[in-house]
C-alpha cells in the first residue's frame, strides 16, 4: 500500500499556479498510477485541509538532445490541480511564493 508521500511527489511552482493560489487552487506532481480519490486523501492527510475537487492531466515528455543524434525525451509526468474549500486553511508551502 502506498503512503500519502508516495502519491504526492512535489508541488509545482509556476506563475500560473501562484495566481491560482489566491483562490485556493494548488498544483502538485503526483504518481502516474494515482487516481483522484487517492490524491484527495493524500492531500487531506499531509496538509490537514478539506479538498473539494481534484483534476488531473498527463504532461508529455519534451524532446531533449545532447549532441547530434542521441535524441531522447524527458519523463512523462502526471499533474493534479487541487481545489480547497473556503473554510480550509491555506497550504504553507505556497505562502511566501506569491
Amino acid at each position: 500500500m502506498k503512503t500519502a508521500y508516495d502519491i504526492i511527489i512535489r508541488p509545482i511552482i509556476s506563475e500560473q499556479s501562484m495566481e491560482d493560489a489566491d483562490i485556493k487552487k494548488y498544483v502538485f506532481e503526483v504518481a502516474k498510477d494515482a487516481n483522484k480519490i487517492e490524491i484527495r486523501k493524500a492531500v487531506e492527510e499531509i496538509f490537514a485541509v478539506t479538498v473539494i475537487k481534484v483534476t488531473t492531466c498527463y504532461i508529455r515528455g519534451k524532446e531533449k538532445r545532447s549532441g547530434a543524434y542521441p535524441k531522447g525525451y524527458t519523463a512523462l509526468r502526471k499533474k493534479a490541480v487541487v481545489k480547497l474549500s473556503e473554510s480550509s486553511k491555506a497550504i504553507e508551502i505556497f505562502e511566501g511564493m506569491a
